[in-house]
């Protein structure tokens, strides 16, 4: 299994980078894993976009959707010499309109999935887990079922005890970590102290700070976030930076 990181910025794009968007991959195996500004830009060099298998989306904010409609028009629009399969983008039905708009006939179809359900996307079987947040907002871990290795990603959220659980023993644990330590109990995102502390109580064998901060010194962070962790490493995500899991 392995991730790229597409864009990891928070809220906006900023200084040349986009906002949250991963590229999740096992086997010939292509899932996007939300789907933020410059997206479809950094896709285009890791992969043709038309390669994608799936879609999963957290959340319908728009740092994580921004660019879902161009990748929608691009399926739609780019001349193959054979008709292109139906992509599927899975998100929550807790907001109507924006799962709606995950369908566009003949081009996507929008999937459900449910907190209480684990779901099964080509190699991978998908838990998920609702955080705090200001919309509904869904943490999900995907354990690759040939291997058994674990990837959990936060989504957005506040501080939540149950990523002590839900986090449990995983291989690589990427974390939204927009707050530098003093802003702890946030209604909406981590600490870099918070995102430590999960790690370090979940076992996890790597954590990696995402959902980045546009000002402030990101080392500081990172730092932050090894101090509260112990000895499991602490990395910053990055454009185009790749995790073997």
């Amino acid at each position: 299994m392995k991730l790229t990181v597409l864009g990891c910025l928070g809220a906006y794009p900023y200084g040349g980078q986009g906002t949250t968007s991963y590229l999740l991959q096992s086997g010939d195996f292509n899932l996007l894993l939300d789907a933020g500004s410059s997206t479809l830009v950094e896709l285009e060099k890791e992969l043709d976009p038309l390669d994608l298998d799936a879609v999963i989306l957290t959340h319908y904010h728009h740092d994580h959707i921004a660019d879902l409609g161009v990748l929608q028009y691009y399926w739609q629009l780019y001349p193959t010499q054979t008709p292109k399969p139906i992509l599927p983008i899975y998100g929550h039905m807790e907001d109507d309109f924006h799962f709606n708009d995950l369908t566009m006939e003949g081009v996507t179809e929008g999937r459900a999935y449910f907190e209480a359900e684990a779901l099964k996307i080509g190699p991978f079987t998908v838990t998920f887990m609702k955080t705090i947040h200001p919309v509904p907002c869904f943490a999900m871990r995907f354990v690759e079922d040939a291997t058994g290795k674990v990837f959990v990603f936060t989504g957005d959220s506040g501080y939540l005890e149950s990523f002590n659980e839900f986090a449990k023993d995983a291989d690589l644990f990427l974390a939204d970590t927009y707050l530098f330590n003093g802003n702890e109990r946030h209604k909406a995102h981590f600490t870099a102290q918070e995102s430590g502390t999960f790690a370090k109580n979940a076992d996890v064998k790597k954590l990696v700070l995402t959902h980045l901060p546009q000002q402030g010194d990101l080392e500081e962070l990172r730092q932050q976030a090894q101090a509260a962790s112990g000895e499991i490493p602490v990395e910053l995500a990055a454009p185009h930076k790749q995790f073997i899991i």
